[in-house]
């Protein structure tokens, strides 16, 4: 049983960015530049078997990818892994700029019923 969830963790972007951790990883290598385990281990303030165990994760599910240069293993992140969940994002900005608008026009509806108000003295004390 344990390995059906952690094959689900693995194939699928979406599971693998929504430990805490991990998201904190990715955020870590979003400048675009690598990063040693040691390096992470120092940022993240985690035990350097917690931070393996992440990367691994990230790996599987392609959203980093690993390099070995001499005895280390440099780390970058692979965005376009991450493609799916910026796709199923997006598919929501639509409404979220209507949101958006709609609440700016109420906000403005709101000011100006204030500036209204102290025009004609009810504002004040």
């Amino acid at each position: 049983m344990r390995s059906m969830a952690r094959a689900a963790t693995t194939t699928d972007a979406f599971n693998a960015v929504a430990e805490p951790r991990r998201r904190q990883i990715l955020d870590l290598l979003a400048g675009g530049e690598e990063h040693a385990v040691n390096d992470l281990v120092q940022r993240l303030g985690l035990a350097q078997p917690q931070v393996s165990k992440h990367l691994r994760v990230l790996r599987e599910v392609g959203a980093v990818d690993v390099r070995d240069v001499g005895r280390q293993r440099l780390y970058r992140l692979n965005g376009q892994a991450l493609k799916p969940i910026h796709d199923w994002v997006s598919s929501y900005a639509h409404t979220w700029s209507e949101r958006f608008e709609a609440l700016d026009t109420v906000l403005e509806d709101l000011k100006q019923s204030e500036a209204a108000q102290k025009e004609h003295g009810h504002g004040h004390q």
